[in-house]
């Protein structure tokens, strides 16, 4: 049995060790408890149902792959931007093997309400964080933005052909930095 766990963080960090190995599946109250070596009350000391818990783990899951670089320079262009994105679905897939898909399929339902909520608040800080790239990117030519095509409007754009990659399993960032080449500089 592992050394006993003392925080939520410890809990969360045994949660992604079983999303690795043996995954979604394997995240419960039980299980996450025996991973941690402590009794299952413990668990809800910090979580008070699987849902919470699983909701917990995919909020940590996805920061753990999209967690912000310590390199600030990989966020001066919009290319390097997603060349990091790209990365970093890269990272994700081989990590936590099925995630992306899964996650898309199955915390859309109803039940996973709060998953998807948290999945929602992640991909909105990409979502800015690209649009802050975008307004920085000192090679984006002058009158590529307009009042109708503004830079939120590329970043949705550029967020949906990643997300649309990221389900799929592709992992090239080629046609989306083309299409930043193409539209931007």
């Amino acid at each position: 049995m592992n050394a006993a766990v003392t925080s939520r963080q410890d809990i969360l960090e045994a949660c992604r060790q079983l999303v690795r190995t043996d995954g979604w599946d394997a995240v419960n109250i039980r299980t996450v408890a025996a991973a941690c070596g402590v009794a299952v009350g413990s668990i809800y000391n910090y979580f008070g149902s699987k849902a919470e818990l699983v909701s917990a783990t995919v909020e940590s899951v996805w920061c753990d792959i999209f967690h912000t670089p310590e390199d600030p320079d990989l966020f001066q262009s919009a290319e390097s931007c997603v060349r990091w994105l790209y990365q970093r679905i890269l990272y994700g897939a081989q990590t936590y093997p099925g995630f992306f898909s899964m996650h898309s399929a199955r915390f859309f339902h109803l039940e996973k309400a709060e998953g998807r909520v948290r999945m929602e608040q992640t991909w909105s800080h990409m979502m800015d964080g690209l649009c802050t790239v975008l307004e920085r990117d000192a090679r984006v030519r002058p009158g590529a933005f307009d009042s109708a095509f503004t830079p939120r409007v590329f970043a949705g754009t550029l967020f949906s052909l990643l997300l649309g990659d990221m389900v799929r399993g592709q992992n090239d960032p080629a046609a989306a930095l083309e299409l930043v080449r193409r539209i931007l500089y």
